[in-house]
């Protein structure tokens, strides 16, 4: 496994290797504030992201409010964006989201992600698609997001510092 640094020069689409498994650097506490903010900018009503008395009647795995599934989502992608499309030019597809776990406030995510396969695009000699699978994790290593992401990659032959 690759354990990836803070920052690095390593996200060309040279660099990913289909089998190639990264353990991304930085992980993020859920606070209560970012899911209420977020639940409400997108108009998700579910009472069960923003009122406490309500989420505190609901049996277990419940208790308390949960976590937004798209804040869960968006900080998988966003903690394995720095080592899988800081060179990016175009973002084709983005699937097979699943959330088998419920996130609570101050629970914190890590990522990781699996490269599953590289190929050329024809019209992008200046790029190569990467398809990965990512996963976000919880402070107890329960899956809490799974994803699969398709990522145009600049090449470095042709981006890179010379």
């Amino acid at each position: 496994m690759k354990v990836a640094a803070f920052t690095g020069p390593h996200s060309y689409f040279e660099d990913f290797t289909p089998g190639e498994v990264i353990r991304h650097a930085r992980g993020k506490t859920v606070e209560a504030l970012e899911n209420v903010m977020f639940s409400h900018l997108v108009m998700n009503t579910s009472q069960g992201h923003f009122n406490e008395h309500f989420s505190s009647r609901m049996p277990p795995p419940f208790g308390q409010r949960l976590v937004f599934g798209g804040i869960t989502f968006a900080i998988t992608v966003g903690l394995a964006s720095q080592d899988t499309s800081e060179n990016a030019l175009a973002e084709p597809s983005v699937e097979r989201i699943s959330l088998p776990a419920p996130v609570k406030h101050g629970d914190t995510l890590y990522a990781y992600t699996e490269v599953l396969e590289t190929w050329d695009d024809p019209s992008r000699p200046d790029g190569g698609v990467v398809r990965f699978r990512h996963w976000g994790v919880n402070e107890r290593d329960q899956i809490v997001c799974e994803v699969e992401r398709t990522v145009l990659v600049k090449r470095r032959s042709h981006w890179g510092d010379r």
